[in-house]
């Protein structure tokens, strides 16, 4: 039927589902509280009709801020960030169980996301971008600073943003990460290094 998807649990059909939005937000959702891995991966793919779930190892995901659809604001907040001071200080509120990398991820301000689920979200690169995102305009800048990081001009066209970087060199991986001042070099050249770095790395 027209409203049925396809689920396809690490590439095997086991069924199909009438309400797909609903089962993604339900699935995410229970990722978010820790009631399932928050290494399992789930794909909508509207075009094909169908829902992926990836749960086999060796995927390579990696961390992202989350961001409230409704508010557009990170959900992460000073009291996390006070509870990761005081972790940091050895100051825990119970020793037994310190907040840590995981515990954030429990509380929902953190999302672990692979390649495949990547392209189906909408990523900001700063938390700044973000707020200019939800006043609608982009604050001029007094004086021109060229070391500043240059800001994307279609910040304000995109749609509802739901992750945030952590820092926009995340974007990047281990080999071109290394690269001394990638922006000053041709795009080819930075392409070129991240393959020997691999080769280097054996």
């Amino acid at each position: 039927r027209s409203n049925q998807v396809k689920v396809f649990v690490n590439g095997v059909w086991i069924g199909v589902h009438r309400d797909p939005t609903n089962l993604v937000k339900t699935l995410r959702k229970l990722r978010r509280e820790g009631d399932i891995q928050h290494e399992v991966s789930v794909v909508r793919d509207v075009r094909e009709k169908e829902i992926k779930v990836f749960t086999d190892a060796g995927r390579v995901c990696r961390p992202l801020f989350l961001v409230d659809e409704e508010t557009q604001q990170l959900e992460i907040n000073k009291s996390h960030i006070a509870k990761i001071e005081a972790h940091t200080n050895g100051e825990d509120e119970d020793p037994d169980q310190p907040y840590n990398w995981a515990k954030l991820m429990s509380d929902g301000v953190m999302e672990l996301l692979d390649a495949e689920e990547e392209e189906t979200v909408m990523i900001c690169m700063t938390p700044e971008e973000l707020e200019h995102s939800r006043q609608g305009f982009i604050p001029q800048d007094e004086e021109f600073d060229p070391a500043a990081r240059i800001k994307s001009a279609s910040t304000l066209d995109t749609h509802t943003w739901t992750h945030c970087e952590i820092h926009p060199s995340m974007i990047l991986g281990i080999c071109a990460s290394i690269i001394p001042f990638p922006d000053h070099n041709q795009s080819p050249r930075n392409t070129y290094q991240a393959a020997m770095g691999k080769q280097a790395m054996g």
